[in-house]
């Protein structure tokens, strides 16, 4: 384990650069060395905090307890019959350089998902996904430590219990486990989902090349998202909420441009459009802003505050709880 530093700034570890530090802070790149500093938080009675990447996170203020910064690393191919291959990728992983890792080595199904920010132990916390492609549709199996216990579990598909931007452990096992490997059923020959609207715009033909594909995926993301390197953001803010039928209908009639798709449960709305209706695209609150191009990502311009954007996302949640009668969910997780 590498020695436990006090009084850290976190800013240089989460993408959105929130000035804020961390009482104590250590980076683990081992199993022993994660459960050495598990011991460490339980021996002084400390708060714990997991980074990977930091892509998925708001921090308002200066963390008390231990930050853990995860660098396991490592990936494992274990070719089937038939031609699938079971993938394990340990936690600290780049998740964008784990999908250009098994594109370069043959290894389909993830090319939907490029260019995600984040690290792979991060993805299926949030069941991440885009352009028609989740991790649950993926992942096979995951391994995490007990907090408590410092024994691991393994965890199937039906254990996470995944639902949209939604997991176990976002749930009832929120803080419990800290997955350490992810296991993903992929296949050697080529397997692409390309019906995706927002995606086919960006093919060059019909039939994408799996490359083709993961280089459509990368060009629309980068076309609409804004890179946290050069702005700082967590990518899209607010969950795309869903509606029974009946409030479907009641805004369509108020609405007839709305963008919505029908899903299990009723029809899912597009934030990012009912956002943009309200005007909020491109607005300025003091270090804090709405991006230009994307009304679902909000950014800090230079020494925003954890408060700052929280208090932004407040007032856009306001705002469409009274012009749509719809409630915005916030995505990353807070602290």
């Amino acid at each position: 384990m590498h020695p436990i530093q006090e009084q850290v700034s976190l800013a240089e570890y989460t993408t959105l650069r929130l000035p804020v530090r961390a009482r104590y802070f250590v980076r683990v790149s081992s199993l022993s060395a994660l459960k050495d500093a598990l011991r460490f938080s339980q021996d002084k009675g400390l708060q714990l905090l997991v980074l990977g990447e930091g892509s998925n996170l708001v921090i308002r203020e200066d963390f008390p307890g231990l930050c853990v910064k995860l660098e396991l690393s490592g990936v494992k191919v274990d070719p089937q019959p038939g031609g699938a291959v079971q993938v394990t990728a340990a936690a600290g992983e780049s998740w964008h350089g784990f999908v250009l890792y098994c594109l370069e080595h043959g290894l389909h199904g993830l090319e939907n998902l490029a260019l995600i920010p984040g690290c792979v132990g991060a993805s299926p916390v949030q069941n991440v996904g885009a352009y028609g492609v989740e991790i649950k549709d993926r992942m096979l199996a995951l391994s995490a430590l007990d907090r408590q216990t410092l024994q691991l579990r393994s965890f199937t598909l039906a254990d996470c219990e995944f639902g949209y931007r939604d997991s176990v452990f976002k749930g009832r096992l929120r803080d419990r486990y800290i997955i350490v490997s992810v296991t993903f059923l992929l296949s050697a020959n080529a397997s692409r989902v390309t019906n995706y609207g927002g995606l086919r715009e960006w093919l060059p033909c019909s039939d994408p090349s799996p490359r083709e594909l993961f280089d459509a995926v990368c060009a629309a993301r980068r076309a609409k998202l804004p890179a946290p390197a050069e702005l700082p953001n967590v990518g899209s803010f607010f969950k795309n909420p869903v509606v029974g039928e009946s409030a479907h209908q009641a805004l369509l009639k108020r609405f007839p441009r709305l963008v919505s798709y029908p899903v299990a449960g009723g029809f899912k709305l597009a934030a990012g459009w009912l956002i943009d209706q309200a005007g909020w695209k491109g607005k300025i609150d003091g270090a804090v802003a709405v991006h230009r191009n994307q009304a679902l990502v909000l950014v800090n311009q230079g020494d925003g505050t954890g408060v700052d954007i929280l208090r932004l996302a407040g007032r856009i949640q306001a705002d469409i709880r009274q012009r749509f009668d719809v409630e915005l969910e916030i995505e990353p997780r807070i602290y």
